[in-house]
């Protein structure tokens, strides 16, 4: 039966009458269950189906808590309709039970169901449940944020998509589970009595109430050279680019003072603290204009300057609510996180007259995976250590201390370590004694710990109090003092430390913060990046800002303090030490221990070739199959050209790693020489490719025909002038620039007298170019073909892209030091 009140209804039998009639008529279905079981997609699949077929935007989230969902009901999920998108959370053993559906519709309305049913058949027809239905006009607000955080938690990192490969890796855990533990339900019980959560969440209601600053703004330091060159870069006549610039030099008053010259301004972000802080920011700048948040709560989206939230233009309801012409520029904060969907999903809807992307760490590890987005102009960039070398960061002292943890044996999960096993190694009280002893030896006056879980924060703030200092553990769960509270609290120096998760990663100014402490491996150096920023702020009474840094043999400890290396002094070094040269006015100290173990790690690392299959995995793993050339280059960890230096080629390295098949083998032995020509014939601008793409747009059937200049010239051209870029790296040089306004002749003689002249003249080439025409030696059958095209179009463009890349990295680099 059902007991109606208002618009809040309890359902206490048959949900999945109300899920199908709610799935009628909404324009987006969102889904997010613990438990997904076969029989209740079976049930709900023809009305998901219905739903996607009139164009709802249909997500699904489940969860793999506890192994009980079943890897049938997961591919059954994706059997749907390929438009459905379905992620899996991967719980690593902590507690993630939510039982939610949200449909929202077209013209406001809106439907919230929460409670105790998982998606099974038992669970919404049979079984004893309970479940309570609000209408959205009820409670606009809990709605809307509702909304926010399933798109928040859809894109986690912790969540994989869902498709082959993923369905597949999940299913040997879930067999491997139930092997191991048949009394799985008993143990749900027991399980869901623990409570481990890590989102966090703080009314900012507050922000309202301060008080805009008055005072007049100017730019300064690294703010006045990145306004230069992006001048510099308008005057070039792009319409977008990326800024890199360390954390603490300003990145959001750059975006401010830059706005000026735009309108209708949209910035958005992916954490509520920095919308707010940016828009304080812009009202100092512009206080004539009118600013709006839009974000699950609030959606002031007719303002001069709007301030959205991702999570809330990642559904396409609130990104289609502004006309894709509506903004003038938009800026993309932490443009690091970019390459994400709902980042994608936003640049590609938009079509501002300019997008600003602003960053301190571009990527995993160098930028590349941003470059794309940005039509490779990064049109400023500087270090956190050369700001440090010019005084607009203060210097550091970094002590390195020995950690004798064991981390070898703690299980490796492709991204990060298992985190039962980790807090297992951790809340050891010998280790927090060592802790203590580090910190209470080298520490200043504030100080933020930088921890890998709630329980070790919580555990190492008692152990500090127990001891007698002033310390909290700032979390999500912490109860009696909010976040503003602990900050004011440190700055007045009341407070001595804040143990913490990665609350302060991104979007949090605490000037005064002198004392860094890190008791977590560093898994992600983008991460260690962004917590190093927090301390290098300068402030009126800090000297130097202090470094407490446990490392152990866990992953990236060889390779993280390279981020401390001064480029000025280490260039041109035949040998790399592991112990880097720090800017003058910094020091480093490291335990002998630590030295030791440096050295040993370095003498360890994995044989080459190991570690290049290492990081294929890794990325195969993540996307659900076998990457292509660009995306090993964008998202791999190692270097794509080490692939071609170890291998041969990319195909080579395939066929080594066991993944092509008996047929694609054959191609490859028959064929190697083809591939090897493309791989690595000599390219200094990009016309050769041009022409070998040009070739390869005609199909699988007809690309390996010889063509002449005149038929390549017009695509030749186009290609080259379609990017400003392309344009300006390979096509401006005095003669390529009579060439600007499309002339065949012209361009087929100079297509003549370089790619094809040049390329079919090389020493072993296996391309030729007689009678003015351009052919391959080579004559695939029919069978072969196919396999042949893609590789060559797989190595084609990557060689292009990476060609533009170095130029474009070559070009930014000599702007930012002239």
């Amino acid at each position: 039966m059902s007991t109606t009140k208002l618009n809040v209804k309890l359902i206490t039998e048959n949900l999945a009458d109300e899920l199908i009639i709610n799935m009628q008529n909404a324009s987006g279905i969102y889904i997010m269950t613990s438990f997904i079981m076969q029989s209740g997609v079976r049930l709900l699949a023809p009305h998901l189906k219905a739903a996607i077929d009139r164009g709802a935007e249909v997500k699904v989230l489940a969860g793999d808590y506890l192994f009980v969902t079943q890897p049938e009901g997961l591919q059954a999920l994706r059997d749907i309709d390929i438009r459905l998108e379905a992620r899996l959370w991967r719980s690593l053993g902590t507690s993630f039970h939510p039982k939610a559906y949200l449909f929202d519709y077209d013209n406001g309305e809106g439907m919230l169901i929460v409670g105790s049913s998982n998606f099974s058949m038992s669970a919404m027809r049979m079984g004893m449940e309970w479940n309570l239905a609000m209408n959205a006009k009820a409670e606009p607000y809990t709605f809307q944020v509702a909304l926010e955080k399933f798109i928040h938690n859809f894109y986690h990192d912790s969540t994989l998509p869902l498709n082959a490969h993923t369905i597949s890796l999940y299913e040997e855990e879930y067999c491997t589970a139930h092997r191991k533990n048949p009394e799985l339900i008993r143990m749900i019980t027991e399980k869901e009595e623990e409570e481990y959560r890590t989102d966090h969440f703080i009314d900012y209601n507050e922000e309202h109430s301060v008080e805009i600053e008055k005072q007049q703004i100017t730019p300064r330091f690294a703010q006045i050279e990145a306004l230069e060159a992006l001048e510099r870069t308008l005057e070039e006549e792009y319409d977008k680019a990326l800024v890199v610039m360390a954390t603490g030099l300003g990145k959001t008053y750059l975006a401010g003072f830059f706005a000026q010259r735009f309108e209708r301004i949209l910035f958005v972000a992916h954490r509520e603290e920095i919308l707010f802080q940016a828009k304080r920011s812009f009202q100092r700048i512009m206080p004539e204009r009118t600013f709006g948040i839009y974000n699950g709560a609030l959606k002031e989206g007719d303002a001069d300057c709007v301030f959205a939230s991702i999570y809330t233009l990642g559904m396409r309801k609130h990104r289609e609510a502004f006309a894709t012409h509506q903004f003038d520029l938009i800026v993309v904060d932490e443009f690091h996180h970019a390459a994400a969907t709902s980042y994608q999903s936003l640049i590609q809807y938009f079509s501002p007259k300019f997008l600003l992307g602003i960053t301190a760490t571009p990527d995993r590890m160098d930028g590349k995976d941003v470059y794309a987005l940005c039509d490779g102009n990064v049109s400023y960039q500087i270090h956190f250590i050369e700001a440090i070398r010019r005084g607009w960061l203060t210097p550091f002292q970094y002590f390195g201390v020995y950690d004798d943890t064991d981390y070898s044996s703690i299980r490796w999960l492709g991204s990060h370590y298992d985190d039962e096993q980790l807090m297992a190694a951790q809340l050891k009280q010998s280790l927090a004694v060592k802790i203590f002893e580090a910190w209470n030896e080298h520490k200043q006056t504030r100080t933020i710990g930088f921890c890998s879980s709630i329980r070790q924060a919580d555990f190492l703030a008692d152990c500090f109090r127990n001891k007698g200092v002033s310390a909290v553990s700032l979390h999500s769960g912490t109860i009696g003092i909010t976040r503003e509270d602990a900050i004011k609290q440190l700055t007045r120096g009341d407070l001595t430390v804040i143990f913490t998760v990665d609350l302060f990663n991104e979007g949090v100014d605490i000037p005064s913060v002198d004392t860094l402490l890190f008791v977590r491996p560093t898994e992600s150096l983008t991460v260690f990046t962004q917590q190093i920023g927090r301390g290098l702020r300068l402030f009126e009474e800090k000297s130097h800002c202090t470094i407490i840094d446990l490392i152990g043999n866990y992953r990236n400890a060889d390779v993280k303090l390279r981020l401390f290396n001064n480029e000025a002094e280490v260039k041109g070094k035949s040998q790399e030490s592991v112990i880097p040269s720090v800017p003058t006015g910094c020091q480093l100290h490291l335990d002998t221990a630590v030295i030791n173990l440096l050295n040993e790690l370095s003498r360890k690392k994995l044989p080459h070739r190991e570690r290049l299959y290492r990081s294929f995995l890794d990325l195969k793993n993540e996307i659900g199959r076998i990457p292509s050339y660009l995306e090993l280059h964008l998202y791999g960890q190692s270097n794509s050209w080490e692939y071609r230096n170890e291998f041969g080629s990319y195909v080579g390295f395939l066929h080594w790693a066991d993944c092509l098949s008996k047929e694609e083998e054959e191609v490859y032995y028959q064929y190697e020489a083809w591939i090897l020509d493309i791989e690595k014939t000599v390219m200094s601008k990009s016309y050769k490719m041009i022409v070998l793409l040009y070739m390869l747009e005609r199909g699988p059937e007809q690309w390996f025909n010889s063509v002449t200049s005149a038929e390549t010239a017009s695509f030749f051209h186009s290609y080259l002038m379609e990017k400003e870029y392309r344009k300006r790296i390979d096509f401006s040089d005095k003669e390529s620039k009579r060439l600007w306004t499309y002339n065949e002749a012209g361009v087929s003689q100079l297509i003549e007298r370089m790619p094809m002249s040049k390329w079919g003249s090389a020493k072993g080439s296996m391309t030729s170019f007689e009678n003015g025409v351009f052919s391959f030696k080579i004559d695939p059958a029919p069978e072969h073909s196919s396999i042949l095209y893609h590789w060559s179009k797989d190595i084609c463009l990557y060689r292009l892209h990476l060609h533009f890349e170095r130029k474009e990295q070559k070009h930014s680099y000599v702007k930012s030091i002239n």
